[in-house]
């Protein structure tokens, strides 16, 4: 079976079963995955290739950047440009209309920031990011020392103030998404297997921050990327593959992929079909509820 079944709801979000379609594969840890609807395909980061790439089912794999800089996340802006979280240098960067980068971020203070990791992007410009350490590790960044003492979110205003912490009590803090009105963050955190939810006031400041769900199971993958669909339903990744929660918590089952799952995003014109980046390889799959635009 190519899904797990833990509440009947899961039939009307997903299917009883799912056909996981491998795409392309050869690749060293994907993640990242961003639909552009204007072009009609998709970009990904390949992190220890230091290279993005796209792909379409006009022209398969291409080269989108090469360096990345090992880039990890990314999302649109709201005027469509490219935003791109950097392990190799700390830094979140924002690519132009003319293909040119600024830089958003790359110091706390004095200090650099860990490596931003997963970033989302309010409707007023809002930037939301999180800092782990993972980018500084080797094999999925640049082996350095840390210089902040801790791992945090931080916030980014529309006219680029900041950045400014927002938590810093998280293990790992990684993927992070908005709810539908963007009145809650919710955010992962790798090592504790578990999904937090902060409410966000309309200056972008949080509070809360209890234990959402815990994401429990058997198999390869942890708890990184997330994202809703268009009904309030929370997909992350997780052990064996993509796991669904209902806006109540409630864990409605698991989408089974062959590889480590890390990130995905929903794609296509109906937005019903779910690109998953897992480990060496690239994955699609389609879905009953489609998810939500980003662009």
């Amino acid at each position: 079976m190519t899904v797990e079944i833990r509440d009947e709801r899961f039939r009307d979000v997903v299917g009883d079963d799912a056909d996981v379609e491998r795409l392309a594969t050869g690749f060293e840890f994907t993640e990242g995955a961003m639909w552009d609807p204007r072009g009609k395909f998709l970009i990904f980061s390949d992190m220890p290739g230091n290279i993005m790439r796209k792909w379409s089912s006009d022209n398969g794999i291409e080269t989108y950047r090469q360096p990345s800089n090992m880039a990890n996340g990314n999302f649109w802006d709201r005027e469509g440009r490219l935003i791109t979280c950097e392990h190799a240098t700390s830094r979140l960067v924002r690519q132009e209309h003319d293909g040119s980068m600024t830089t958003l971020a790359s110091h706390y203070g004095e200090k650099e920031l860990n490596s931003p990791n997963d970033v989302i992007v309010r409707s007023d410009g809002t930037i939301f990011f999180s800092d782990p350490i993972f980018g500084r590790v080797e094999y999925y960044g640049n082996p350095r020392e840390q210089q902040l003492d801790f791992q945090g979110v931080y916030r980014l205003e529309p006219d680029g103030a900041g950045p400014h912490l927002l938590v810093s009590d998280f293990d790992q803090p990684n993927g992070l998404t908005l709810s539908q009105d963007a009145s809650q963050l919710y955010i992962n955190d790798t090592p504790n297997a578990h999904i937090r939810v902060f409410d966000v006031a309309a200056d972008g400041s949080l509070s809360g921050g209890d234990v959402w769900a815990d994401v429990t199971g058997d198999g390869e993958g942890n708890t990184d990327g997330l994202t809703f669909d268009s009904a309030g339903n929370l997909f992350t990744t997780g052990p064996a593959g993509i796991h669904v929660f209902a806006p109540d918590a409630t864990s409605l089952g698991v989408l089974h992929v062959p590889e480590g799952a890390a990130n995905f995003t929903w794609g296509d014109d109906d937005l019903q079909t779910l690109y998953i980046t897992a480990s060496t390889s690239l994955y699609r799959t389609r879905v009953k509820v489609p998810g939500r635009t980003l662009i």
